[in-house]
């Protein structure tokens, strides 16, 4: 018999063809989001789940779902996913890394250029039709090459946005939990550097660490004072990361010149303060959203689930001690 899965949200043609191959499938291409008690309900018979980060996992969620083996996040970052209660419970959780990491970068440079270049806000000016000719001193930006881009969190993809940096001859500096091979930073020319010496030096700071903990609110108005005036600050990776207030508040004094966001704290409730302000540019957590990045992770995600339902370690197992407490 196959075992029961349920997909939350909806997903490609060909992501569903491949898992009807191996199980009975349960999918949400209404794409209507399920709140906790929906999502338990239609949990409670499955054996498999694959999800969407607006999906939260959690020991209730868990508890309701006695027969659930697998989750399979459509995301690279899981902070939706209790790990530690999947993995008490000899679930395995996995995710979606590497297949979106060059969509992601690519994002993170447009919202670079966008907020240097103020390309929303010249837009709204010609669509508004207050255009009316050249002047010299009309619209002034800021040169993105040959600047200082601080990379906060030096993984896959902020590697990905370092290798990008070098084609707009930048100084690179980062700062990571653990500083990478030698190797990668002579390839990379990057230098490593304690964080507050990143924030003062930098022209562009750009954040892309998984959201916990640890990095909550890692950038505050502490550290947006410690930034240069004319600084813009980039977050391509989590809300929660930054504190939006403080931000809001650092827009509007001109306590750092602009910046791109991808992400908030709470989305999608938007603190309305950003609705304010030019010097910010917006998107909908669009990061890996073209389709082929996304076709990549929706079967990515799908494999996952398959390999790991079959009694397989799955390529993007999060939590392998859940393995061993289940028994395989």
């Amino acid at each position: 018999m196959k075992p029961k899965i349920l997909v939350t949200r909806e997903v490609f043609d060909e992501t569903i063809d491949y898992l009807e191959q191996h199980c009975t499938v349960e999918a949400n291409q209404a794409d209507v989001p399920l709140d906790p008690q929906a999502l338990k309900t239609r949990l409670a018979d499955k054996q498999g789940l694959m999800c969407a980060l607006t999906d939260r996992v959690d020991a209730s969620v868990l508890d309701a779902s006695p027969q659930l083996k697998a989750v399979a996040n459509i995301a690279v970052g899981y902070n939706n996913i209790d790990l530690g209660a999947c993995t008490a419970r000899g679930v395995m959780a996995t995710n979606t890394p590497g297949v979106l990491d060059d969509s992601t970068a690519d994002l993170a440079f447009g919202l670079m250029l966008a907020a240097a270049r103020r390309l929303t806000e010249v837009e709204r000016y010609i669509r508004q039709g207050e255009w009316k000719g050249w002047r010299l001193k009309q619209w002034l930006g800021t040169d993105v090459h040959h600047a200082t881009l601080g990379i906060v969190g030096m993984g896959r993809i902020g590697q990905v946005i370092a290798k990008r940096a070098s084609g707009f001859d930048m100084q690179v500096l980062y700062h990571n939990r653990r500083r990478i091979d030698a190797s990668i930073e002579r390839k990379l020319n990057a230098t490593y550097v304690g964080f507050e010496e990143l924030l003062k030096r930098s022209d562009f700071v750009v954040l892309q660490m998984p959201y916990m903990p640890e990095t909550h609110h890692l950038i505050g108005a502490a550290q947006l004072k410690m930034m240069k005036p004319t600084a813009i600050l980039i977050n391509s990776t989590r809300g929660g990361v930054v504190d939006d207030a403080a931000l809001i508040e650092a827009l509007r004094a001109g306590t750092i010149r602009a910046a791109g966001l991808d992400v908030f704290e709470n989305e999608p409730r938007l603190n309305p303060g950003f609705l304010d302000l030019d010097n910010v540019v917006l998107a909908p957590h669009v990061g890996s959203s073209t389709e082929a990045t996304r076709r990549a992770m929706a079967m990515t995600a799908a494999k996952n689930l398959v390999v790991a339902l079959e009694g397989g370690t799955p390529p993007n197992l999060l939590n392998p001690e859940a393995r061993r407490s289940s028994g395989h």
